[in-house]
């Protein structure tokens, strides 16, 4: 982006671009590391113009928290949209999943970032309710499931919507480490057939004694 176009944009426009430059940043530092200075910088402009549109930093990690909420759940619902098959649906949702991460490699980066902080802070606020809200929509899937005999009646529900979100924090991890976000696209329809497989021939717990 030049300095020209920036300081052109409407107010509502350059947040977009602000959360969108903190989100590009993220992908190449620590998100912790991530100063005003450096945002301004990226953006080509002064901290001025950027507390212009923010009031503090901390505005501009809940934008940035809002900004992930809002189109990662707009992606899963896109993608689960019109299957009528619970366990289909599920499949759609984990491969959007990875692939927003792989278009957007700062968001995890972020939203891990906000769920290990000790302070709670507004932003790590919106980001326990997109966990909330994400786990609310799988445990709905899984229920369905049941229901139409695509997995076992005695499936532990929470326990299946738990896996489905760390095997996919476990790819993206993988995948930050690695620097190869295009493997975890690859990787994960084997990986989500192996989670699916686990499901459908799950055995009940059984108390001891």
């Amino acid at each position: 982006m030049t300095e020209v176009r920036a300081k052109n944009l409407p107010a509502e426009e350059r947040r977009n671009v602000t959360v969108e430059a903190v989100i590009d940043l993220a992908g190449m530092m620590n998100p912790g590391d991530i100063t005003t200075a450096a945002i301004a910088k990226h953006m080509h402009l002064t901290q001025g113009a950027l507390f212009r549109h923010f009031p503090n930093k901390e505005a501009i990690w809940q934008a940035v928290m809002q900004w992930v909420a809002t189109h990662l759940m707009a992606r899963i619902d896109k993608s689960a949209a019109g299957i009528k098959e619970p366990l289909a649906a599920m499949q759609a949702m984990f491969q959007a999943h990875v692939a927003f991460v792989a278009d957007h490699p700062g968001a995890p980066r972020m939203l891990f970032g906000e769920l290990q902080g000790a302070a709670m802070t507004p932003a790590k606020r919106l980001a326990q309710a997109l966990m909330a809200q994400y786990a609310a929509r799988l445990t709905d899937l899984i229920l369905s499931a049941k229901i139409r005999g695509e997995l076992p009646a005695d499936l532990d529900v929470e326990a299946a919507t738990v896996l489905f979100i760390g095997t996919i924090q476990g790819l993206v991890m993988q995948a930050l480490i690695s620097g190869d976000m295009g493997r975890m696209l690859t990787v994960a329809p084997r990986v989500f057939h192996i989670y699916r497989r686990g499901l459908e021939t799950a055995a009940p717990n059984k108390p001891k004694g």
